[in-house]
């Protein structure tokens, strides 16, 4: 058995206006309302970005796991493997959508954040032959104009 652990995703057809669509989602609505989007601490937080393509590249690539393949009980990180900050990423809408505007550093804490989230995509590759496709650069410029549901 494989469980997919899917880090910080992003991509078309994300839910808008709430706190659990995940970070990406919460800058592109600010942004697409022409609100600066609030990056909390001062930015420099570590996170995987993984595009959905790649999530669901990676369920197809469980879901073909051969039962010769399947040896007891495996957890995977879904992750491009490339992490980013949050200042990052809400620079990267801000900039996509014309640089008009800049992300909003607080300075303000949360309790119970993580400062550094990274995953390793090694044992994903190892066991189901997944490698995430879509660099995160380019995923956020393209994800600063799709669709939100």
């Amino acid at each position: 058995m494989v469980a997919l652990r899917y880090h910080n995703v992003y991509g078309p057809g994300m839910p808008r206006d709430t706190p659990y669509s995940g970070v990406a989602a919460i800058f592109r609505s600010a942004v697409e309302k022409g609100k600066p989007p609030k990056v909390f601490e001062d930015g420099g937080q570590m996170r995987d970005f993984v595009h959905v393509d790649d999530v669901a590249a990676a369920n197809l690539a469980a879901v073909h796991l051969g039962e010769a393949d399947r040896d007891g009980f495996t957890a995977v990180n879904v992750c491009s493997g490339r992490p980013i900050s949050i200042l990052q990423v809400a620079t990267a809408i801000c900039d996509a959508r014309g640089g008009s505007m800049s992300p909003a550093i607080t300075g303000h804490y949360r309790s119970g954040d993580v400062r550094h989230i990274v995953a390793d995509p090694a044992r994903a590759a190892r066991v189901l032959g997944f490698r995430a496709a879509v660099d995160p650069g380019e995923g956020l410029r393209e994800f600063a104009f799709a669709p939100l549901r």
